[in-house]
């Protein structure tokens, strides 16, 4: 019942906010392009709800292919590929907002799980049939791994905070998450990659090692 009432309520609240941040949408949109060479949107292949692939959108925040170069998927402090207007719009989450799109064509919640990509931390097939729960609900803007640690949790523990989410998924939780992510947006907490977050072998790999 209450996923029901969870998808209207994003589906009115996004329409909401494009109407709402219009003017800023622009602005961002303009300062990306005036910035650096380049799409203003950043379009990129995500694993969604049931497994389903999608692209999910952000404003462009670093130069051109900046996956084949530099540390690839990790963006550390001062990472060059970033650039200046990048750098505020990462600061703020701003360069998020794009998604707002994604949650009207139903590929995407403002609260759930965060969509990894399709090759990390490994491909779909890899995840183990617990790991895969997280997938069961839409992916979201945010989530309760997002404000339990962001970018500074290691992903096998990230996963395991999503499949918890999905367990106790309610109106009370989501509201919580919502908070406590305006909370670390503004103190901009946890928004910088220190380390490789993720294990060099997928857990599914350490079971098969073990049996």
């Amino acid at each position: 019942m209450y996923k029901r009432f969870k998808r209207i309520m994003d589906v009115l609240a996004a329409l909401s906010a494009l109407v709402l941040l219009s003017p800023l949408l622009l602005a961002a949109a303009l300062c990306v392009r005036l910035s650096s060479k380049g799409p203003v949107i950043f379009k990129q292949e995500r694993i969604g709800k049931d497994g389903k692939v999608f692209r999910i959108y952000k404003f462009r925040s670093m130069c051109v292919g900046a996956e084949q170069t530099g540390s690839g998927v990790y963006s550390g402090k001062g990472d060059p590929r970033v650039t200046k207007v990048g750098r505020f719009l990462r600061a703020t989450s701003l360069d998020e907002l794009p998604q707002l799109v994604n949650i009207l064509k139903g590929e995407m919640s403002f609260i759930g799980p965060r969509p990894p990509l399709t090759y990390h931390p490994w491909p779909y097939g890899e995840y183990t049939a617990e790991q895969r729960r997280m997938f069961e609900v839409r992916p979201g803007m945010t989530g309760w791994a997002q404000v339990n640690g962001r970018k500074g949790v290691e992903w096998n523990h990230r996963i395991e905070l999503n499949v918890w989410y999905v367990d106790h998924l309610s109106l009370r939780l989501d509201l919580k998450i919502l908070f406590l992510t305006f909370y670390r947006v503004f103190k901009n907490e946890d928004n910088v990659n220190t380390e490789a977050t993720v294990q060099k072998e997928p857990a599914v790999q350490k079971e098969k090692e073990s049996v």
